[in-house]
C-alpha cells in the first residue's frame, strides 16, 4: 500500500533581519499597491517558488494583449522543437491582412510581403502587434484556429488551470479569452525557466523597427527599474489596464501581475510599487544549493533501498525583512517508491512552511538511476529491512 510520508528535515529556526514589514510600511509608503490602482495584484518569487502577495489571484479577467505572452511562449516551444525557426518567412494571405490591417496595435504588415518569424515575434513582444500575432499563428500552424488550439493545450500542460484563449492576440472575443493572475504568473515563470536565451533575445526591448517605422515599447518597468526586463502590457475598454512583468536582481527573479487598473498611470504606478516592495520587503536565503541532496526517499524492489532527492534549481526561502520568522521543512512523497527510477524523475516535494505566509512546495527529483533489484540485491534489501 502506498502511503503518504512526511519527514521533518529541520526544526523551526529563526533568521533575524533588520526591521518588521509592518513597521517599515508605517514609516515608508513603499508597500503593495492600493486597491484603487490594482484591483488584481500578484507577486511571485520564481527563484524560491513563494507567493509574496496576492489580491484576487484566482479572479478571472480579460487579459487583452497580455494574451500575446502565450503566443510568444508557444513560439518559443515550437522553435525548441524545430517546428518553426526564426529565419523562416510567412506572407499574410489577403483575408488575414484585411482583417487585421490597422486594428489596434500593429507592425504595419504589407499585403503579400514576407516577414520572418524573428521579426513577427519581436513585433508581438515589443509593439504588441495584433497583425503580427495573427500572421505568426496562421503561418506556423496553418490557421489561426489551429494555433489557438495549441495555445490552450500548452496552457493545460504547464498548469494554467483557470484560463482559456480564443485569439492569438487578445482582441475582444465576447469573453472567450480569460485568465487569472496566478495562471499568468505560472506562464511567465515557465517561459523564463525553459527559454532564458529566447527570453533575453525577444522580450523587454525598448523599441522595434519594421518597414521603416520605429515604435516604442510601453512596458512600464523595463529601462526604468533595476533588473526589469519585461514582459507585456494589455488594454481594452472592457479589460482595463494590465501588466505582466518581471525583474531579476542578484540572481533572484520576481514575476508580478496587476490588472483592472483604471488608467495607464495607475497601472504603471502599481507595477513599479509592487516589484520594488517585493525586493525590499523580503530577504532571500539559500537553504540547499542546486543538485544538493535534500533528503532520502525509500525505494522498494530496487538495486538500492533508497535514493537521494535533489532540487535541480536549489531551495530558497524569502523571509520578511526585520521579522524573527520561523520556517519548517518537510519531505513529502508517496512511498516507498517502486523501482526502476530514472535519474531526474520527479519523486517527492519539499514543503516549506514560513510563519505568517502560505506554504509552498519545491519539486525534488532522483539524484541517480535505481534499477530493479536482482536476486542478491533483493535478499540484501530484505535483510536490511528486517534489521531496521
Amino acid at each position: 500500500m502506498r502511503l503518504s510520508v512526511r519527514l521533518t528535515l529541520a526544526a523551526s529556526a529563526c533568521l533575524l533581519c533588520t526591521g518588521a514589514v509592518s513597521a517599515q510600511q508605517a514609516e515608508n509608503p513603499l508597500g503593495p499597491p492600493a486597491v484603487e490602482d490594482a484591483p488584481i495584484a500578484y507577486l511571485y518569487d520564481v527563484t524560491s517558488g513563494q507567493v509574496l502577495f496576492a489580491r484576487e489571484a484566482d479572479r478571472r479577467f480579460m487579459p487583452a494583449s497580455i494574451t500575446k505572452v502565450m503566443t510568444t511562449f508557444l513560439a518559443f516551444e515550437w522553435m525548441e522543437e524545430g517546428r518553426i525557426v526564426p529565419q523562416q518567412s510567412f506572407a499574410p494571405p489577403q483575408e488575414l491582412w484585411r482583417k487585421w490591417r490597422g486594428v489596434g496595435s500593429t507592425m504595419f504588415l504589407a499585403y503579400d510581403e514576407t516577414v520572418t518569424v524573428d521579426e513577427l515575434v519581436h513585433g508581438v513582444t515589443t509593439v504588441s502587434a495584433n497583425d503580427g500575432a495573427a500572421l505568426l499563428a496562421h503561418g506556423a500552424a496553418g490557421s489561426v484556429e489551429a494555433w489557438v488550439d495549441a495555445m490552450n493545450a500548452k496552457a493545460t500542460e504547464i498548469g494554467m488551470r483557470d484560463s482559456h484563449f480564443g485569439t492569438p492576440n487578445g482582441w475582444m472575443d465576447e469573453g472567450r479569452t480569460f485568465v487569472t493572475a496566478r495562471d499568468l504568473s505560472t506562464l511567465a515563470s515557465v517561459m523564463v525557466r525553459r527559454h532564458p536565451v529566447k527570453y533575453r533575445h525577444f522580450v523587454g526591448k525598448p523599441s522595434f523597427t519594421y518597414g521603416g517605422i520605429t515604435q516604442p515599447n510601453h512596458d512600464p518597468i523595463s529601462g526604468s527599474l533595476p533588473g526589469a526586463d519585461g514582459i507585456k502590457t494589455g488594454f481594452t475598454n472592457q479589460a482595463g489596464f494590465g501588466f505582466l512583468g518581471s525583474a531579476e536582481r542578484s540572481g533572484r527573479r520576481l514575476v508580478m501581475v496587476v490588472a483592472g487598473s483604471p488608467g495607464a498611470r495607475a497601472r504603471d504606478r502599481a507595477s513599479r510599487q509592487l516589484i520594488e516592495w517585493g525586493f525590499a520587503a523580503f530577504e532571500q536565503t539559500q537553504l540547499f544549493a542546486p543538485e544538493t541532496a535534500v533528503g532520502e526517499v525509500r525505494v522498494q524492489g530496487g538495486s538500492s533501498g533508497s535514493v537521494d532527492a535533489v532540487a535541480p534549481q536549489g531551495v530558497y526561502v524569502d523571509l520578511p525583512e526585520g521579522t524573527p520568522a520561523a520556517y519548517e521543512l518537510s519531505l513529502e512523497y508517496e512511498g516507498p517508491l517502486r523501482a526502476p527510477i530514472a535519474k531526474g524523475e520527479l519523486i517527492a516535494h519539499l514543503r516549506v512552511s514560513v510563519e505568517g505566509m502560505d506554504d509552498y512546495r519545491v519539486p525534488l527529483v532522483a539524484a541517480e538511476d535505481v534499477d530493479t533489484a536482482n536476486v542478491l540485491e533483493r535478499a540484501i534489501n530484505g535483510l536490511r529491512s528486517w534489521i531496521t
